[in-house]
């Protein structure tokens, strides 16, 4: 599927087609149902994550590599830039056919999310949002939505949005819910529960670059291609919502 990739692409159409064609790999493994002894979501895990960083490696050679999928190469770190990756966000709501399940394709520069692009391949037709292409975001309601985990809902999360008078919106994967923000579902996007790097560097990317408010829970930046990649913390919201949520959090 590698045959539109090319060293002339620009890294906002290079993720992009990424992110679309992993998607698609994943989807035909799903509906092929021969996994040669494998969980599904293993299977694909493996299938998109060869797909991904062989392409990373062929068309950006010069360029780092940080894949859930992959042992860490501590040597990125010394990189100004570093793709971050996860070919299966959702490993779970993937193998259950479920439609809230993601492809993370994110670059961060310099330690910033900078470019993104998020595959949401479960729904109709399939979707794909892009920090490179932002949308206006849609107008939103007087109360407001808030996705949380549909297994376990983040304690932080649901006292906030008791204190807003939000809505809950369980869903899956940290890119369908960060997305659901993107795409005028939900206004609140608030995780206390611990995530890594690929699980939301390309989002924030994408978040940051439709107008969304993007940081850690204390308000302070997310910093990306860092030595530990774990991120204990993340909201996205959007910006008319972000000084209620710190007040509700007891942030100055």
């Amino acid at each position: 599927m590698t045959e539109n990739l090319s060293t002339e692409l620009s890294d906002g159409e290079f993720a992009a087609r990424l992110a679309q064609q992993a998607g698609a790999i994943l989807l035909d493994i799903r509906a092929a149902g021969e996994l040669a002894g494998k969980a599904l979501g293993q299977a694909g895990d493996e299938a998109a994550n060869a797909f991904i960083c062989n392409a990373i490696r062929t068309y950006r050679p010069d360029d780092a590599l940080l894949s859930e999928e992959e042992k860490d190469n501590p040597a990125r770190c010394d990189r100004s830039r570093v793709w971050i990756v996860d070919p299966v966000d959702g490993t779970r709501e993937y193998g259950e056919a479920r439609s809230d399940w993601a492809v993370h394709v994110g670059l961060a520069v310099d330690g910033a999310a900078s470019l993104g692009a998020v595959a949401l391949p479960g729904l109709d037709g399939g979707v794909v949002l892009r920090s490179d292409e932002p949308r206006s975001l849609p107008a939103a309601p007087d109360r407001p939505r808030m996705v949380v985990s549909r297994t376990r809902p983040a304690a932080e999360a649901v006292a906030v949005a008791e204190l807003l008078g939000a809505e809950l919106v369980p869903m899956g994967s940290a890119g369908a819910k960060a997305m659901a923000v993107v795409r005028g579902e939900a206004e609140i996007y608030l995780h206390s529960g611990g995530q890594y790097e690929w699980d939301n560097c390309a989002p924030v990317a994408v978040a940051e670059a439709h107008g969304l408010f993007c940081s850690r829970i204390d308000g302070s930046p997310l910093h990306y291609n860092r030595r530990d990649p774990y991120l204990p913390d993340l909201l996205i919201c959007r910006p008319e919502w972000t000084g209620r949520v710190f007040a509700a959090l007891g942030k100055p």
